[in-house]
């Protein structure tokens, strides 16, 4: 099944060393050859676990997770049940009732959900999330320092106002999102200890398409993403003329970054003065690549290299099936720094590629 990108947007700030888990729930109506509910599970970005309704199984995407059920059959039982059972049911009839709420009738309709939590492993501090959608927009998110139901659509009122009322749903939403999730983070952590927690340091390169193009400093293959890219001047931190990259993940669950520097106005004895610089969170050694021209690798001299670093993070996570059906979670009441976005593409992409 097709990969898909999943944006990290990148900050130069100094960023606290996060940890998700993420349960991304998708029912659809309408979409020839393509199972009618989909789950996938992921933590720190990376996809552990996956089921559908057409297959029926528990696929495990990391030997650790499979070690972990075969280990804990609880676990896979309770996950089996959820899988092929209550959730399937839960979101056939929500698809249902948001057909009838929209005044639809045929057509390709799509029922998503995001539950989870973010744990800071410094702080302690637990923001989980729990978040509907329908047909590409918003419908419910619940707010959990309110503790109430946000309802983005008009269509949402009455069932944000009949929740709201329930206690015992609220106090159900509040256990899931500040203890169990939390709890099953950690757990999982703990399990792929050797994959989630390492440090890998990237290979990093000179890159420039033509002697007028920007320098790009590329780097790939670091793990985790909390890193700082930047350029200095005779040790002194750029701000103009560079254009920070974007945070891709690469198939095998690494990440690469560009930081570009715009050299047009600086003259080549110059360019000595200037250097890229890589920093990894929690490694102590920053990799300083000094601008060299004699090290700049061009499409001029290796046509191959015009797509070797643009495809290397082109599949990832079959997990953002949710992003992938054109669901934008509801982020508005979410801190302004969380560290997600999710692309959207087509479910007909990616059936196409399964």
């Amino acid at each position: 099944m097709k990969k898909f990108l999943l944006l990290l947007l990148f900050c130069h700030v100094s960023s606290p060393v996060k940890h998700s888990l993420k349960l991304f729930f998708s029912g659809s109506s309408g979409v020839p050859n393509f199972p009618e509910f989909v789950v996938a599970a992921v933590i720190d970005e990376l996809l552990v676990a996956y089921c559908d309704s057409n297959k029926k199984i528990i696929e495990t995407k990391q030997d650790w997770m499979k070690t972990f059920l075969e280990n804990n059959p609880q676990y896979l039982e309770m996950y089996t049940k959820e899988c092929l059972e209550s959730q399937p049911n839960f979101f056939k009839v929500w698809i249902n009732r948001m057909k009838q709420r929209f005044n639809q009738t045929g057509g390709v309709h799509i029922f998503q959900s995001m539950a989870g939590c973010e744990w800071d492993d410094e702080t302690g501090e637990v923001n989980g999330f729990n978040q509907y959608g329908y047909d590409g927009e918003d419908f419910l998110a619940f707010d959990l320092k309110t503790s109430t139901w946000i309802a983005p659509k008009s269509q949402a009122v009455i069932i944000r106002q009949r929740w709201n009322a329930d206690e015992s749903r609220i106090k159900r939403i509040q256990i899931h999102l500040t203890e169990i999730y939390p709890k099953w983070l950690k757990m999982y952590l703990d399990w792929g200890k050797s994959s989630l927690l390492r440090k890998d340091l990237p290979s990093v390169s000179l890159l420039q398409k033509s002697p007028s193009s920007p320098v790009s400093c590329h780097a790939t293959g670091f793990y985790p993403d909390r890193v700082l890219m930047f350029w200095r001047k005779d040790g002194e931190e750029l701000h103009e003329d560079v254009d920070l990259g974007e945070i891709l993940p690469n198939h095998d669950g690494s990440f690469q970054m560009s930081a570009d520097l715009d050299l047009s106005s600086v003259p080549a004895e110059d360019w000595r003065r200037y250097e890229c610089v890589f920093h990894l969170s929690g490694v102590e050694d920053d990799i300083v690549t000094k601008l060299d021209k004699a090290k700049i690798r061009t499409n001029r001299e290796k046509p191959s290299d015009r797509t070797i670093h643009i495809t290397a993070g082109v599949a990832v996570l079959a997990v953002i099936l949710v992003a992938a059906t054109g669901f934008i979670f509801f982020t508005k009441r979410r801190k302004p720094n969380s560290l997600h976005n999710l692309l959207t593409t087509s479910l007909r992409t990616l059936c196409q590629h399964s």
